[in-house]
């Protein structure tokens, strides 16, 4: 009987490590997702910065975003409707960091900086998510640690251009904002009440987030004027609406239950290679050796800081 206890406890142990090993490959694939779609918003919210004022491009994402998932999250969400209520303070709070002002913060830097540096300083925020996890007691360990300061040390040769000198412009202090705020989301999403189903908690925060630009839009709407609805611009807000909103926030979600923020962090650092990929095939922007080198330092550390 001894014996057969340990062959079960063994086969049990062999079961459990391949389950944890799929649930990490699905985790990292996710957020592998999230970040490719994510990068071609960038490109969209450049492309319609002079056609669309930033809050009524952001106020359109997210009531697009809450018509994408309504059919599937629809119902859970009513189903838990008393959960949402009980839960409403932290659901406001990841709607307003994650929703409202990350977004918009993304779409006001389009304004005046390029899609690419829009990338490239977005890179920065898996360190204050890395930082996160720290203060609240998870291990990083010294290789997922190296990772996350090569990449870091990538990051910032490639917004100094080579150098570790910086010259920021409005536009990129906008997406440092950006990049805080983000981070914030995504360390609370690990701060998720359990019994709350992923699908209702994307389209309340979908929900309240367009709730919470109302105000702004509406300001935006008196002074600015409304935007002339084009294929092009149609087009992009659908992208930034259904794609980076409701796919792409459902992947990075999933994500972050899986493996935790600091490991689907580190993974959002291919987000400025993904972006001068595109920049490239959409804008003709060109890649020289030293950004090369620094790509190269970003995947590094991106290898290393992925695994456990």
């Amino acid at each position: 009987m001894a014996v057969m206890d340990r062959v079960r406890t063994v086969a049990q142990h062999r079961t459990g490590s391949r389950a944890a090993k799929g649930s990490a490959g699905l985790g990292l694939l996710l957020a592998l997702v999230a970040t490719v779609v994510w990068s071609g918003s960038f490109v969209a919210t450049r492309g319609m910065a002079d056609s669309v004022p930033p809050v009524q491009a952001v106020f359109w994402r997210w009531i697009i975003a809450a018509l994408a998932v309504a059919p599937f999250a629809g119902r859970q969400a009513w189903r838990q409707r008393a959960l949402i209520r009980h839960h409403l303070g932290f659901i406001a709070v990841a709607s307003l960091f994650g929703v409202a002002l990350y977004n918009t913060l993304v779409h006001q830097a389009g304004l005046t900086t390029s899609a690419s540096n829009m990338g490239m300083i977005m890179a920065a925020s898996p360190v204050v998510m890395a930082l996160y996890a720290r203060l609240g007691g998870e291990r990083l360990g010294v290789r997922r640690t190296f990772g996350l300061l090569l990449a870091a040390f990538g990051v910032l040769l490639l917004v100094g251009d080579g150098s570790l000198g910086f010259d920021f412009g409005a536009g990129d202090l906008w997406m440092l904002a950006a990049a805080l705020s983000f981070a914030t989301y995504s360390a609370l999403l690990k701060r998720k009440p359990a019994e709350l189903g992923g699908p209702a908690f994307l389209i309340t925060t979908f929900v309240l987030g367009a709730l919470m630009l109302a105000p702004a839009y509406a300001v935006s709407v008196t002074v600015q004027g409304g935007f002339e609805l084009t294929a092009g611009t149609g087009g992009m807000l659908l992208y930034v609406g259904v794609m980076s909103s409701a796919v792409a926030f459902f992947a990075w979600n999933k994500a972050i239950s899986l493996i935790g923020a600091a490991r689907a962090g580190v993974v959002y650092y291919l987000q400025p290679v993904c972006v001068a990929g595109l920049g490239l095939l959409l804008l003709g922007e060109r890649t020289g050796p030293a950004e090369l080198l620094c790509m190269a330092l970003i995947l590094g550390g991106v290898s290393l800081g992925a695994r456990r």
